[in-house]
């Protein structure tokens, strides 16, 4: 299951394109009164572009539903959020409908499009399916999870040892990571990166090293909206520390011209020592080093109560406004969580479900195992970029890395750059704003 052949995307784009077609993009005759009559649910759903075999899991799962008839639709990457959007802004919207993390389901929750399931679902059930905080708003849940994506920072056993350090014991501390790093570069490789080309690999550092400064989620909300201030120190160490890196010389030279997949291959190559990788990765990239692909959080450097915490983003699904029976979707959604489904989607997917009641002995690789087991079931937070507003990725989350890593920019500019994006958005967003800060007291607790 090689996911390096993937094409990357930013969802933020496609947020961009759900506003403008929210007047009316063509459905292409799916809509519900249009549809037969003899169907009881429509569900709409994405995530075979990213895990192959989902979609054969889907259209067995409603073969075996007997309680109604389901009607699956695979959607294109680009109309996830569009298509939904336009849908239940017309009231045709699906009864159940896949939901990215975070702000990518939250502007459907603030538009009224999603109905909250804690009145629909089984408390365990819903908890048990590991939906994310970032799914509550206003004492509410608005997703059952549905796979993990288990994000870490990958390194290269083999070159560990060559380097003379314990494969098994990963740097924890950032004076550790240093010393790894330079050992690393006088064995004759290159330390650390990737690929920032594209600009993923700046989104998912600010994933690992932001929440080091953080207390709770709702402290980055109040970045973001710029109700706190991207110039004080500690929050834009992240980035110092990236500068760091780079006047060290422990990033590979090649890492602004490469895009994020390819800059991850060389670690699995055993090319370079340490980069950013993601979970549904590493069943392949450990049968291709023979188990030779470690992972670890971020080396600690800050003070804050999300240090070292693993990351866990969730992909999930939701029950919209326009649902004709809401109580059936959510019964839908629970047969999903069953026991017997949970196993049938690993046997489909040769992936994990988000489940926290999935047995793992099924799995045969000790790594995927192990990353279940200290991811997926320790203490986890989810993707803080999912939180962003679509101004300050574009402006300010992609670029920073990006320059830091040319060498056009200092870790104290990012902050400034970053501080001045949050301020330009929050004075011409005041709606959105308050949405924000409103989700941020759901967000106060640690994880």
């Amino acid at each position: 299951m090689d996911k390096s052949a993937l094409p990357m995307f930013t969802r933020r784009s496609l947020m961009l394109t759900s506003a403008m077609l929210a007047g009316g993009a063509a459905l292409g005759g799916l809509s519900r009164q249009a549809a037969a009559q003899a169907k009881d649910m429509d569900m709409w759903y994405w995530g075979e572009q990213e895990l192959p075999g989902l979609q054969k899991y889907v259209n067995d799962s409603v073969a075996r539903y007997k309680a109604a008839t389901v009607k699956p639709m695979l959607q294109d990457t680009a109309v996830v959020i569009s298509q939904f959007q336009t849908a239940a802004a017309a009231g045709n919207a699906p009864d159940v409908q896949y939901l990215w993390n975070g702000i990518y389901h939250m502007e459907s929750v603030w538009l009224g499009y999603l109905r909250g399931l804690n009145s629909l679902i089984k408390p365990d059930v819903l908890a048990a399916s590991n939906p994310t905080l970032l799914s509550h708003f206003g004492g509410d849940v608005y997703r059952t999870g549905w796979y993990p994506l288990p994000m870490f920072w990958c390194y290269n056993k083999t070159l560990f040892e060559k380097a003379g350090l314990d494969p098994e014991a990963p740097p924890k501390t950032w004076d550790e990571l240093l010393v790894a790093c330079d050992k690393l570069k006088s064995s004759g490789v290159e330390a650390l990166g990737g690929g920032i080309q594209d600009g993923y690999w700046s989104e998912w550092y600010i994933t690992h090293s932001l929440p080091q400064q953080l207390d709770s989620f709702s402290e980055a909300v109040e970045l973001f909206i710029g109700d706190r201030d991207f110039r004080e120190p500690k929050y834009h160490e992240h980035w110092v520390k990236l500068e760091e890196l780079k006047k060290k010389g422990f990033l590979n030279k090649d890492m602004s011209s490469l895009e994020l997949y390819p800059g991850i291959d060389l670690v699995v190559a055993g090319k370079l020592g340490i980069g950013q990788s993601i979970g549904t990765r590493l069943p392949a990239d450990s049968k291709a080093t023979n188990g030779k692909i470690g992972y670890m959080t971020m080396p600690v450097f800050g003070k804050g109560k999300l240090a070292a915490v693993p990351v866990v983003d969730v992909q999930g699904l939701g029950i919209s406004k326009d649902a004709e029976d809401p109580a059936a979707a959510a019964a839908f959604l629970e047969f999903l969580q069953s026991p017997d489904q949970l196993k049938a989607f690993w046997e489909a997917t040769s992936w994990l479900p988000s489940n926290t009641t999935f047995d793992p002995s099924v799995i045969q690789d000790p790594s995927v195992r192990g990353l279940w087991q200290n991811w997926g079931l320790a203490p986890n937070i989810s993707n803080v970029t999912n939180l962003v507003p679509g101004q300050f990725y574009e402006r300010a989350a992609i670029p920073t890395g990006q320059q830091i890593v040319a060498g056009s920019m200092t870790g104290e500019q990012a902050g400034e750059l970053a501080a001045n994006t949050a301020k330009e958005w929050k004075e011409f967003n005041p709606d959105m704003v308050e949405n924000y800060r409103k989700w941020a007291k759901d967000l106060a607790s640690p994880t």
